[in-house]
């Protein structure tokens, strides 16, 4: 008998060690693709930073404002947008990460924070750094979404496709439903490499703004539509005409078109010539 649908249980956990005196240790699988995206996007940066013959403790810098801006982001972003009522109702649960409840569009707000701050400090045009981090930033958004697959989460609505997953981990209805994780995933890495062939074809010169305008109207414009396939997250989205992602993803959008409009307007006016 062919199945129509594809039988989804992962154990969510790498392995699991008692150690005594200490408890329980269970690395999961969602925590090392999450680091992958770090360590993967340090690799890239850095090849860009000895392209560009800057040096590397610049880099580690900006390492350590990405990361920062990344976890708080993302985890403010779940609560504020999502669940204030109640994370307000246990303050504490904020700082539970473990327990999942990340946002990518908290994330977004507070890397373009810490990147605006890092330019500050390192006297680097804004401009120069968004392009570079957008590039690195997408292929994060791959090893993520494939960390939200081995946890059996945001997935799609019911389909009789027959790549749909049921996902016997945690969805209790047991019917296949569109594993929206890897469309994502799959989105991002694309992206990725659509950034990076431009950059290489650039030399490392792509036109001021490009590249992090590019990475905005494309992420979040597929993030808006992938989100008619995804199942409410919280219980307010029920029946709303867009929900919170879609909501948070066209501030996004407009600010990449505006950029692409904005660089190459400046690129075409011509120049005023001084009165002789």
């Amino acid at each position: 008998m062919i199945l129509n649908y594809i039988i989804w249980n992962p154990n969510p956990e790498i392995f699991e060690l008692a150690i005594p005196g200490v408890g329980t240790i269970a690395p999961r699988w969602y925590g090392l693709l999450f680091a992958m995206g770090f360590v993967v996007g340090y690799i890239i940066m850095l090849k860009i930073f000895k392209k560009e013959r800057i040096p590397v403790k610049v880099l580690d810098q900006l390492a350590t404002y990405m990361i920062i801006a990344t976890i708080i982001g993302a985890r403010l972003g779940h609560v504020l947008f999502y669940e204030p009522a109640e994370y307000l109702k246990n303050p504490i649960e904020i700082l539970m990460v473990w327990k999942g409840g990340l946002a990518s569009h908290g994330a977004g707000i507070a890397i373009i924070i810490a990147l605006l701050l890092f330019s500050k400090r390192n006297n680097k045009p804004f401009i120069w750094i968004f392009d570079r981090i957008s590039i690195v930033v997408a292929m994060a958004g791959f090893f993520i979404r494939s960390g939200n697959l081995m946890n059996s989460e945001i997935y799609g609505i019911e389909t009789t496709m027959p790549w749909g997953f049921k996902f016997i981990n945690t969805d209790p209805s047991l019917v296949a439903k569109h594993p929206t994780q890897i469309y994502e995933a799959l989105a991002y890495l694309g992206i990725f490499l659509f950034l990076w062939l431009v950059y290489l074809r650039r030399n490392g010169k792509p036109r001021p703004g490009f590249l992090f305008a590019m990475f905005m109207i494309l992420v979040f414009t597929f993030r808006f539509f992938i989100e008619f396939l995804k199942e409410p997250q919280v219980n307010f989205e029920v029946g709303m005409l867009l929900n919170m992602g879609q909501l948070l993803s066209i501030p996004f959008v407009l600010l990449g078109i505006g950029t692409l409009i904005y660089i190459y307007r400046k690129k075409d006016k011509p120049k005023e010539t001084k009165a002789a």
